[in-house]
This record gives C-alpha cells, sequence and structure tokens, in this order.
C-alpha cells in the first residue's frame, strides 16, 4: 500500500522565512486540520526549529532533501500533497524543487518576489504542469498578494467596469528598537534581480508574443516624485514585483474570463524627506553596483554597508517585526456600467472611483508567511474553485474564485473598502 501524503511540507525550514512559516504552520493547522511536515539538509536544525517555533506540535515528520540532489527533492515531494518552497534566492534554488514537484504530481507554492524567475517558470513549465495535474503558484507572499487580490477583491467591490489602479506601499513602525529591518536572503535575491533584469523583455516576448489590445484612456505613469491624496508623505515608483505579477493575472483573467484587464502603477511612499533622500541615495548605489560582477561581490559581502544598517544575516529582531505595519492603498477609476465585452470602448469617461485598502503587521516575515500558509491551504482545499486542472499561476489569478481573502481577513491581514464615490 502507497504510504499516505502528508497535506503539507515545509521545505527549507531552517531558513530564516522557513522558521516563521513553520511557526504559522503550527498556529493554523489547530484551527484548519491538516497534516504537515518540515524538509531541508541538516536534521538536528530542521528538529531546533520544530523545537523553538512548534515546541507542542506532535508527530511532525523531519523529511532531508538537498537542493542539489533531485532524488532526495522527489522523494520529499512524494510525500506531500503541498510543497510550501521557502528556500531561496529563487533564481538558483526553485527550478529545481519546482520540477520534482511535477514530476512527483505535487503542488508546489512559494514567496518568490523575483521577476525574470517566475516568468520563466511559466513559460518553460505551465504545460508540464497541467498534464501533471498541479498548481506552481509563486509569489504568494508580501510580494504579491496585497497587490494581486488586492486588485482582484477592487474589481468585485466596485459594481461597474475598473479602467486603472494605482496602488501606494506605506510601512511605518511604533518602536525605536534599532537593528536591519531584512534579512540578508531578500537582499540576495534583489541584487540578483535587478542585475538580471534585461533578461525580462526576451521573456516576456516569449511567454506573450501577442500584445493585448490597447485600453482607454491609459493609466499614464507619474512624475518621479509625487505627492497623492490617498497616502500621506511622497510616493516614488515601487521597485518591487506587484506590477509584473498583478498585470500577468489581469491578462490571464481577460483571456479566459473575458474580464477588462485592470491598468496598474505601483508606487510607495515615504512619510519623511529626509528618509526618501537618504533611501533614493542607497538606491543609487545598489543600482550602479549591481551593473558588475565586483559591484554585486561587494553588495553580498557586505550588506550592512550598502544598506545603510538595513539588511543583516540576522535579520530584525522577533519584537522589531511585530511592532512593524504596511497598509496598501488602492485607487481604481473606472465605469458604473459594465460593457458586454471587455474590448467595447465606453462612450463617457470614466464616473466612478473607489479606494480600496489591505493592512497588517510585519509584511516581510509575518503576513508573508501567513499569506503563504493560507495560500497552500487554498490548494490543498479549494481546487474546485481554481482555473483550469494545473499550470504556472500568479496568486491573484490562482485564487480570484476562492475563499483566500476572506481566510486573510480572519487572520490578521484585512482587505476592505476606505469609499466608493460616482462623478
Amino acid at each position: 500500500m502507497a504510504e499516505k501524503r502528508l497535506d503539507l511540507i515545509i521545505f527549507g525550514a531552517t531558513g530564516f522565512t522557513g522558521k516563521y512559516t513553520v511557526k504559522e504552520a503550527h498556529r493554523l493547522c489547530k484551527s484548519h486540520q491538516f497534516t504537515w511536515g518540515i524538509s531541508g539538509r541538516n536534521q538536528e536544525r530542521l528538529e531546533a526549529v520544530l523545537k523553538e517555533f512548534a515546541p507542542d506540535a506532535d508527530n511532525v515528520p523531519v523529511i532531508i532533501a538537498d537542493i542539489k540532489d533531485e532524488e532526495s527533492l522527489k522523494k520529499m515531494a512524494e510525500k506531500a500533497k503541498v510543497v510550501v518552497n521557502c528556500c531561496g534566492p529563487y533564481r538558483f534554488f526553485g527550478e529545481p524543487v519546482v520540477k520534482a514537484c511535477i514530476a512527483a504530481k505535487t503542488h508546489h507554492v512559494d514567496v518568490s518576489g523575483e521577476p525574470q524567475y517566475m516568468e520563466k517558470i511559466q513559460l518553460e513549465y505551465n504545460e508540464p504542469a497541467k498534464k501533471a495535474g498541479v498548481y506552481i503558484i509563486s509569489a504568494c507572499g508580501f510580494d504579491s498578494i496585497p497587490c494581486d487580490l488586492g486588485i482582484i477583491f477592487t474589481q468585485k467591490k466596485f459594481e461597474g467596469e475598473v479602467n486603472s489602479i494605482e496602488t501606494y506601499f506605506s510601512t511605518w513602525s511604533d518602536h525605536d528598537l534599532g537593528g536591519a529591518a531584512l534579512h540578508y536572503g531578500t537582499w540576495e535575491s534583489a541584487v540578483y534581480g535587478l542585475a538580471h533584469a534585461d533578461e525580462l523583455r526576451g521573456l516576456r516576448s516569449k511567454l506573450y508574443p501577442k500584445r493585448l489590445p490597447p485600453f482607454e484612456p491609459k493609466l499614464k505613469r507619474r512624475g518621479v516624485v509625487h505627492r497623492s491624496s490617498i497616502s500621506e508623505g511622497y510616493s516614488v515608483v515601487f521597485p518591487g514585483s506587484d506590477r509584473s505579477v498583478s498585470t500577468r493575472s489581469q491578462r490571464y483573467l481577460f483571456e479566459n474570463d473575458k474580464t477588462r484587464p485592470v491598468q496598474v502603477q505601483t508606487y510607495m511612499t515615504i512619510r519623511s524627506l529626509w528618509t526618501l533622500i537618504s533611501m533614493a541615495c542607497v538606491g543609487a548605489v545598489f543600482s550602479l553596483m549591481t551593473k558588475c560582477k565586483c559591484g554585486r561581490s561587494l553588495l553580498l559581502r557586505y550588506p550592512k554597508i550598502f544598506s545603510a544598517g538595513m539588511v543583516s544575516h540576522d535579520g530584525p529582531l522577533p519584537e522589531a517585526m511585530e511592532k512593524n505595519y504596511f497598509s496598501l492603498t488602492m485607487k481604481a477609476i473606472g465605469w458604473t456600467e459594465k460593457l458586454a465585452e471587455p474590448t467595447d470602448k465606453h462612450s463617457q469617461p470614466p464616473n466612478k472611483e473607489m479606494v480600496t485598502k489591505v493592512s497588517g503587521k510585519n509584511p516581510g516575515y509575518g503576513a508573508t508567511c501567513t499569506m503563504l500558509m493560507i495560500a497552500a491551504l487554498m490548494v490543498l482545499k479549494e481546487q474546485d474553485k481554481m482555473p483550469e486542472n494545473g499550470g504556472v499561476f500568479p496568486p491573484g489569478a490562482a485564487f480570484a474564485k476562492t475563499s483566500l481573502v476572506e481566510e486573510l481577513n480572519k487572520n490578521g491581514v484585512t482587505f476592505e473598502v476606505v469609499s466608493s464615490k460616482e462623478k
């Protein structure tokens, strides 16, 4: 008789994000009743993670698997219905796990915020995943569930047709504990992501050889620095993967559900002008140094220096993380009337505006782990509400019809309508 599979296995459980995902799995298991295990290279370290982050958990299996050993990855994947992959940077370590999951007919979710990796995986593994009947879903953390599912949430609440959405991310803290704000792994992913950003054009031309039809009025990007009525402070373009991820979801929903695709621009708001200037200086140096091997080596060797103390190998202090908060405020413009076809043109200018918001605390390593785990539970429990019978998807396309938003609302990540008015 074949061994019964666990519902979930957390791979990379000894990493910084992996540890907090173990903690969240332990918390959620008490209310959602699922079986789970953890996996990585080192038995002792895995057992230590369980002891620290799930101290009273019973019968949590420890499975040894090494990213450099394909057979061990496949054996690990064969023991689960869903692999929750916390082993990044995904540019280097993601693809072997995806291949193992497809071979084992096991679903896969991760928290990648790396557009090149995600779009390469969609290009090369969408058809194999469909044939295997498994879902491969990246960006299931802070990058990019608040933005991607926030847009889906806004579309559903709009009661009309959305033309464009501008998103404004803001983060703040009510502590003065000092220390790093980011873990080294996040920094490493950003270094290589920016260094290889030029790969995206070629990937996208292969992934989407046919352009979307033009939609009017066209949403234009705002100035380098601007002030917004819905976000207090100084706003600049958000450098993360939110826009690329949500654009993929919107394209899928247009091509498969005949939904007019929302035009998206993403921004981040800095409350202090001095902080903005400081971040701009760090960002300029960072961008310049990623362009050459020597610069990248220095960035990776001395993250604390080149991030002005924002990054360390130890990551932020637990007590500091719990006092960090975020909001993603969205301004949607569109029409009260929804036309029969998504390509039909409205005869009047947009006449409706809605502001929505996604908010919570500890975005990088708390809310991210909540989102990741609940995404895994959606794959486990609500496949009948997910598209097709498998494939590679961004979270918005994968979870648009599931109860993901409702579950997040119960677990500290709030989706809400702030205001709605007709012009």
